[in-house]
Formats: C-alpha cells, structure tokens, sequence
C-alpha cells in the first residue's frame, strides 16, 4: 500500500487525499500559550497546550456511504480524571467491538504506535471477516493519518501527555480499503481541528433558532 508522507519542513500532508484546505480549518492562532520544554527551551510552534485539551470533544464525517465514517473524538490529558474514565471504557472489550491502540506499519512486526497515542474504539459491531478486517485495517489507518494530518497543522503536539480517544462507525457494507482510510483520516482531522478551536458560534446560534426543523438521516417521525 502506497504511504504518504508530509514534508518535514513545511509540517503538512501533500497526499492526494489530504482533507482540502477548505474544510481543514486553520492552525493553531500565533501567539497560543506553550508549555516549556527541559532546558527552558519553549516549542517555537503555537500550540495549544494539553491541559487546555483536557475534556475537548470533537465529531467529523468523511466520504460517502457506504465507505464515509463518522467519528467522535475526544482529548485529554495523561492522568486526567478524563483520561482516567476514557481508558476505563476502552478496556472493557465485547464482542464485535475490541479497543486498539494506533498503530501503523507494514507488517505487525514493524508497528508503531500514533503519537500523541491514539485509542480507538469501533462504534458498530463488527461481527463478518470483512468488516474487521476493514475496521481495523483501513479505518484504523486512516485514523492514524489523521491524527498526524492535525500534528502536522499545527493543531497539536506530538506528545504523550495527550491522549486521543477516537469512536468510529464503520458501515457493515463497506467495501472499498481505500475509500475508508481516506474518509477516516479526514474525518479524524476535522473532529480534531473542532476539538481546539471550538465550535463556530454562529453555527451554534444557528441550531438553536432552529430547532424546532432540525432533521436526523434515521428519524423519520413528523
């Protein structure tokens, strides 16, 4: 499988099928607070720091059905009572769904794991050969990419006292590798970019003069 990489220089995904800029966001704003680094070195990079992440959630959608995914995303800090409680459900597997820490590479021997480390859990029931081998091939692929496509924008840090807890939906009937990885990796970095900077108010304020039209795909009362 063809793997893309970004520029180390210029810090962003040139892959055909990086998230258009459009519908990236924007990075973090200059002059974001930073943590120091030992030596009293600060990251000459603006990021938002961990503890300002703690508790952050985020949700995004890539692709088409039935190869779109839909994930939720959620921040936090390493030994947060967040963090706590997010691993607490992530270590209790059941059948059809197996939490799975992030990892990518060419074969299992070669893993390595997404910094800043990544947890994902699949939200459908993935029962058939196929739908595993999609959920945690593709998706977990593209969720990794993802997750670097947002380190690499600037939106967070490469770090492990962030932890990203990723629950994505799978369709039963998808059927294309690629399809899935790409709708994942842009579905992942949109939930992150919401995650740091937040909802847009106007599209908020929105909703709520709104609400009494509001539709849902699988609602289909009056």
């Amino acid at each position: 499988m063809r793997r893309e990489r970004a520029s180390p220089r210029r810090g962003r995904a040139r892959s055909s099928d990086a998230l258009p800029h459009s519908d990236r966001g924007t990075a973090a704003p200059p002059g974001t607070a930073t943590r120091g680094r030992p030596g009293g070195r600060n990251q000459a990079a603006s990021r938002v720091i961990p503890d300002e992440l703690d508790g952050r959630i985020g949700e995004g959608w890539g692709g088409v059905k039935p190869n779109g995914s839909h994930v939720n995303v959620v921040l936090a800090r390493r030994g947060s009572a967040i963090a706590a409680a997010a691993v607490g459900m992530f270590a209790h597997p059941a059948p059809g769904h197996t939490p799975v820490l992030v990892c990518v590479g060419p074969e299992e021997a070669q893993y390595e794991p997404v910094w800043p480390p990544t947890l994902m859990m699949n939200k459908a029931t993935a029962t058939s050969d196929r739908h595993q081998t999609i959920t945690w091939g593709a998706a977990q692929l593209g969720i990794g990419q993802g997750v670097l496509d947002a380190v690499a924008d600037g939106l967070i840090e490469a770090t492990g006292d962030l932890l990203v807890f990723v629950a994505v939906w799978v369709d039963p009937d998808a059927e294309d590798e690629t399809a899935v990885r790409v709708a994942n990796r842009h579905a992942v970095r949109k939930a992150i970019a919401t995650c740091v900077q937040g909802r847009d108010p106007k599209a908020a304020a929105r909703l709520v003069a709104d609400r009494d039209n509001l539709k849902n795909p699988f609602y289909s009362g009056d």
